[in-house]
């Protein structure tokens, strides 16, 4: 069994390596050398904990990375999941001996993890939320020192999204480690772009440690027009793009999407065991508002809400799982949005809000725009139901303008499907599960 997954994987790292001059004449070929899934033992590895390929190419290297508290060596998922051809996976099983002898489970930041195995970091960038991952959406970062590890931090957000050549000085290789949820207006693929676009402007090689998308099965919502692009959405995909980050960068990559169409050597560590059919349980939030699987799963639906004067649940215990305003009285659930983690200032803060409890509902299997629909048909005063975000969000006027026109969702979504269907034949050449 180890000989076949490392023969296996080994001849998927070869086909994984890009460079500028590869791409340059070809796109990536879809991948058919994945480790496939054979009997009950095989385990899941996301990139991070497919060490034993990565760590060689960081060895002797002055490392920077793009990390966060996603960015970890867990065994919190570890269960059986049966794919949709019945044949079993298990999410792989870290220990460490206790005082007893005995073993317990445990999960390690990759930052511990590169310094306890003699890779020299040399900085830390963080996204979003910060390092920590504790800040509010949109909150300023500011730049400053890790207390743990004593490593300078800089802030990839506000007005330094992309990093300076003078951030970059000394870095000779960097990694990217961060747990996105396939939507769009998830910002850690913009994220992405920009520290790929900075890497190739100063000739230093990128490392994607790919991770599973949790909404990996699903491609849907309006695909964004260039004019709307924004750090909520950066490149002409739809809502949820069903692609792994390590994907998301090898199509970045190809479509030439960096500034003057510049590519960066990239060189993906992918998942191994990985179906984007199977199901996947993040074992931490992957930022503040995001507390469990059933928020993931509505992330996307619900954050067309932002754009609008519903709360999706900012200031309770339930964000993303929830929706409500103080101008929709007839609707049953009713909850007050206080300061709490994630939220210092939430949306109608300290106001009694009228909506629904989503936390219960099965998982949906497609973007959902019922709820959007049902809050706009309820409000009283239409006029102060929008705001200028939802169309940055939306990446088109159009989705406005047909829910105000009262527009069918069934026709909406048949507006939808030239998009997808030709951004399904664009991906298809980066997938590589």
């Amino acid at each position: 069994m180890r000989n076949w997954v490392l023969k296996s994987t080994v001849l998927f790292l070869v086909l994984l390596m890009v460079s500028c001059s590869g791409l340059q004449t070809h796109r990536p070929t879809n991948s058919t050398s994945v480790p496939m899934v054979k009997q009950s033992e095989d385990i899941l590895l996301t990139g991070a904990e497919n060490t034993k390929f990565y760590l060689p190419l960081l060895k002797g290297k002055k490392v920077g990375i793009i990390t966060n508290p996603s960015g970890i060596l867990t065994s919190s998922n570890a269960k059986n999941d049966t794919l949709p051809n019945g044949k079993i996976i298990t999410v792989r099983h870290f220990y460490e001996r206790d005082d007893q002898g005995g073993f317990q489970k445990y999960s390690k930041s990759i930052v511990d993890f590169l310094l306890e195995s003699n890779v020299n970091v040399q900085k830390i960038f963080a996204p979003e939320h910060g390092f920590r991952g504790t800040a509010d959406a949109g909150e300023h970062i500011v730049d400053g020192k890790d207390t743990k590890t004593g490593l300078p931090i800089v802030s990839l957000y506000g007005n330094n999204k992309k990093p300076k050549p003078e951030q970059l000085e000394g870095i000779e290789v960097m990694v990217f480690d961060l747990q996105d949820v396939g939507a769009r207006f998830y910002t850690y693929i913009s994220s992405l772009h920009y520290i790929m676009e900075a890497c190739a402007e100063n000739q230093i090689p990128l490392l994607v440690l790919d991770r599973p998308n949790p909404n990996g099965s699903i491609v849907d919502g309006p695909v964004l027009e260039k004019e709307h692009t924004s750090f909520v959405g950066m490149h002409p995909i739809p809502v949820l793009h069903g692609m792994t980050i390590g994907e998301y960068a090898q199509m970045i990559n190809g479509e030439k999407w960096l500034k003057n169409g510049i590519q960066c050597q990239l060189t993906v560590i992918p998942c191994l065991n990985y179906s984007r059919e199977m199901l996947y349980s993040l074992p931490v939030r992957p930022s503040p508002n995001l507390p469990n699987d059933q928020s993931i799963n509505l992330y996307a639906s619900l954050c067309f809400f932002e754009g609008t004067n519903v709360s999706v649940g900012r200031g309770t215990d339930l964000q993303f799982q929830i929706y409500g305003s103080p101008f929709l009285e007839n609707m049953p659930f009713e909850f007050t949005p206080e300061p709490n983690f994630g939220a210092k200032e939430p949306l109608h803060k300290g106001q009694k809000c009228f909506g629904e409890n989503l936390s219960k509902i099965e998982k949906v299997q497609h973007l959902e725009l019922k709820w959007l629909l049902k809050a706009y048909a309820s409000t009283v005063d239409k006029s102060i139901f929008f705001n200028d975000f939802f169309t940055k969000l939306a990446g088109t006027k159009q989705l406005r303008q047909q829910i105000e026109a009262g527009v069918t969702e069934e026709a909406i979504r048949d507006s939808w499907k030239n998009g997808l269907e030709a951004f399904k034949k664009m991906r298809q050449p980066y997938l590589l599960y």
